[in-house]
């Protein structure tokens, strides 16, 4: 696997390295030993699937509260998405920075998201699915959100207008309030 830092610290997108032989390739995903090499949270609570209909659909901006905060693991694995991630963390030096790539099913890249930050993607095409590893156990009680479109982080987003997203990710109060 190939580490490459974002712009956010602590965040990372991983490509995989690929063993091509006449029946395709192999690659290794996770390898706890690499990931702490790299200082990184390797607990795995539990893996998501997350399945799109439609173009354009928008989910997020999502994260726990402590002490249920979430490392992700995640990547694309049918379609394609824009996924992005706001450092919500107020004593990291990228604090209310966001980052966001596309990531697509043919290019077997993930991105390492830590604990502290606010997570969403919008789909690139009809029929997507997103697969993601967590550390911690979904913990309803301790789930947040900030709106896909607070100005207080200016996301620009391939599709200004999403075309799906649900009542509770449209109604996230400003992250300041």
């Amino acid at each position: 696997m190939i580490f490459e830092k974002t712009k956010l610290k602590g965040a990372y997108i991983i490509t995989l390295e690929k063993r091509k032989d006449e029946r395709g390739f192999f690659a290794r995903s996770f390898c706890r030993r690499e990931f702490e090499q790299h200082g990184l949270n390797v607990n795995i609570a539990q893996c998501n699937l997350s399945f799109s209909k439609k173009t354009g659909t928008l989910r997020g901006m999502h994260y726990q509260n402590k002490p249920y905060q979430e490392t992700k693991l995640l990547s694309c694995i049918r379609g394609a998405i824009y996924d992005v991630i706001i450092d919500i963390r107020p004593d990291s030096p990228t604090y209310k920075k966001w980052f966001g790539l596309e990531l697509r099913a043919d290019d077997y890249k993930m991105i390492y998201i830590p604990e502290g930050f606010a997570h969403g993607f919008q789909t690139l095409g009809d029929d997507t699915t997103v697969y993601y590893m967590v550390s911690e156990f979904y913990a309803p009680e301790y789930e947040r959100g900030v709106r896909w479109d607070d100005p207080t982080f200016g996301i620009v987003w391939p599709y200004a207008v999403p075309t799906v997203i649900s009542e509770r990710d449209k109604s996230y109060e400003d992250f300041g309030k």
